[in-house]
């Protein structure tokens, strides 16, 4: 199975997921009467947008380099990226905007529906639901280093982590009493918040990779170590790093011994790509400058 392939199987997985507890949790916020539940029926509902961005933008991704795009198309991936907390950021404003009039409605004297049990029901099938397809998500994205399938992930693991402050509210107005009705937007609010902080995350990780941010510090001491451990290879320097969809680029400066001929020279770079490369995955763009030692 190809890694397109398997970001299709595992995406379609989540849609599925998707379909079943949107219908579901809205039906429960509307039976039950609960704000917080028709919000996590709505978060839900943008999580089937997302399904449908990663499986365009990952076939747009997969395709070679060719005349014009001589790095490949991996940007399209980051692009979903972006787009992925754009419509998480949208979302929690949305949902923010709905809880605090409803939450000023109830301050200011109004009557303020109390959930019924069946909310509260619906809130914890999501939860297991939806961090178990997180969970699945992650690991098929950490095993195929796919960044839009883990901001798609991170929308499911969301979805979770909406349901919980559903949770708390629905159970907080069930259990207290018609009182404290006003708990139920309140955890709305709350969701709102956790949504908003999951997008911010993915929006800074998306716009710097179109910016050409440097991989992590730690990745670039990792590749300085990796060319260090050839004894006839010195003074690593001028390092540049950039992600490039799913996949690293790396540009290095090395000095080498200035009697050493062109094609010894030309065989320990190839072995120093193959390192980098085993360790990075084959697609891994490399370009070694070969300067000799002062």
């Amino acid at each position: 199975m190809t890694r397109e392939q398997e970001i299709y199987r595992v995406t379609l997985v989540g849609t599925v997921a998707n379909v079943l507890l949107a219908a579901f949790k809205m039906a429960a916020g509307i039976v039950g009467h609960s704000a917080a539940m028709t919000a996590d029926a709505i978060h839900s509902l943008s999580d089937l947008l997302t399904d449908f961005v990663v499986l365009v933008f990952v076939h747009l991704g997969s395709k070679p380099e060719d005349l014009h795009h001589k790095y490949g198309h991996g940007k399209y991936e980051t692009i979903a990226t972006v787009f992925i907390g754009m419509l998480l950021a949208f979302v929690a404003v949305g949902i923010g905007y709905k809880a605090a009039v409803s939450i000023v409605f109830g301050i200011g004297g109004g009557s303020l529906s109390a959930p019924g049990m069946v909310a509260l029901w619906a809130a914890l099938v999501s939860i297991v639901a939806k961090e178990l397809v997180y969970r699945y998500t992650i690991r098929c994205a950490r095993r195929l280093n796919s960044t839009v399938m883990k901001a798609n992930a991170w929308h499911h693991r969301s979805d979770a982590l909406s349901s919980v402050g559903t949770l708390l509210g629905i159970g907080c107005a069930i259990l207290i009493g018609n009182r404290w009705t006003l708990l139920d937007p309140l955890a709305s609010l709350v969701v709102a918040f956790f949504i908003l902080r999951v997008a911010c995350k993915l929006l800074k990780q998306g716009f710097g990779d179109l910016l050409e941010a440097s991989l992590p510090e730690s990745v670039e001491r990792e590749i300085l170590s990796i060319v260090s451990a050839f004894p006839d290879v010195n003074d690593p320097h001028h390092l540049r790093t950039r992600r490039i969809g799913s996949r690293y680029a790396i540009e290095l400066h090395i000095r080498m011994d200035g009697s050493m001929s062109l094609a010894q020279s030309h065989a320990r770079t190839r072995e120093i790509e193959r390192a980098l490369r085993q360790r990075y995955g084959e697609s891994t763009h490399i370009a070694l400058h070969v300067e000799p030692n002062k």
